[in-house]
């Protein structure tokens, strides 16, 4: 069957705002052609194969009267109460064991009957016989409450799930957060003994350096010092040698001045007048005699000669020591 034979087979079936699907064997609703025809708020799918509602279905808000009794319903759609507009309402004879929590959004309600459904004992109390219009009346009031109280009772659950969830993420980010914390410390730390050990790195170098400079210094002020001595050493030896030698030349002076007299007298003596003179006579005599001696005693005089310089050098030695 096509899309247009079925809208106007659903046109057929529409009578003013009341449109009758009831015994038509159907065994799911045509939601969307249904949606296209707003103005049918009073709809009948009783005695019908329907075991279950689309979730399309709660779209169809402008329903005020639903007529699903007789049907092979074992649950409702979750967002059933989306049917805000609906104030007539018939269940008879499912297979209806729970309503949806939804179900207590349905705030235009007067009028349910849920009989010869296998409900749950405490939905079952809620909703009573439904053997009249007043126990009908009576059934939606109470089913409605009954409704919010299990509403209530799972938003309570739903908000402690959550509160839950948001504790346990709160723990989440506070261990996310202490274990930031820790490697932040851990950096903190390891950026801290690294500066240490640079710096004891640091004052090591210098340190090193610095005695090394010390060293340095010291042995310049050891040399200076060493330089020191000796120039003052060598200032103090001078100022001795010089007298000394000073004494030598001196003394060699009045020995050669001697022996220049010594020699000026013998050759006056020897080679002059004045060889007669009586002053001459024994410097003559000594010299003659000396020169035979000396011929015959040449080793003598050359002992002599030693011993006469050794006893001079003796003498120059006491003299320069005095």
């Amino acid at each position: 069957m096509s899309k247009s034979s079925k809208a106007l087979n659903l046109k057929d079936k529409l009578s003013g705002n009341e449109m009758d699907l009831s015994l038509c064997n159907l065994s799911e609703v045509p939601v969307k052609e249904l949606a296209q025809l707003p103005k049918a708020t009073v709809m009948d799918l009783s005695c019908n194969n329907i075991i279950c509602l689309s979730p399309e279905f709660c779209s169809l808000t402008h329903l005020v009267k639903l007529d699903l009794s007789k049907n092979q319903l074992t649950c409702l759609p979750d967002d059933f109460g989306n049917l805000v507009n609906l104030q007539h309402l018939d269940l008879f004879n499912n297979k209806l064991m729970t309503l949806p929590v939804s179900f207590s959004q349905l705030r235009s309600l007067k009028w349910l009957d849920l009989k010869d459904n296998p409900l749950e004992p405490t939905l079952a109390k809620a909703a009573g016989d439904c053997l009249d219009e007043k126990q009908c009346k009576l059934c939606a009031s109470k089913v409605l409450q009954h409704m919010r109280e299990i509403q209530e009772e799972v938003d309570h659950a739903r908000e402690k799930r959550l509160l839950r969830e948001k504790e346990l993420e709160k723990k989440k980010e506070a261990k996310q957060r202490e274990r930031e914390a820790r490697e932040r410390e851990a950096r903190k730390r390891e950026k801290a003994e690294e500066k240490e050990r640079r710096r004891q790195e640091y004052q090591a170098q210098m340190a090193a350096v610095a005695a090394k400079e010390q060293q340095k210094k010291k042995n310049e002020e050891k040399k200076k010092r060493n330089g020191q001595a000796a120039a003052d050493k060598k200032a103090s030896v001078e100022p001795a040698s010089k007298p000394r030698r000073s004494l030598i030349g001196l003394m060699f002076k009045l020995l050669l001045l001697l022996m220049l007299g010594l020699a000026g007298a013998v050759a006056a003596c020897r080679l002059t007048d004045l060889q007669k003179e009586p002053a001459c006579v024994p410097i003559n005599v000594a010299v003659d005699d000396g020169l035979a001696w000396a011929k015959v005693q040449g080793g003598v005089v050359r002992q002599l000669a030693l011993n006469l310089s050794s006893a001079a050098k003796e003498l120059l030695e006491s003299t320069s020591k005095s």
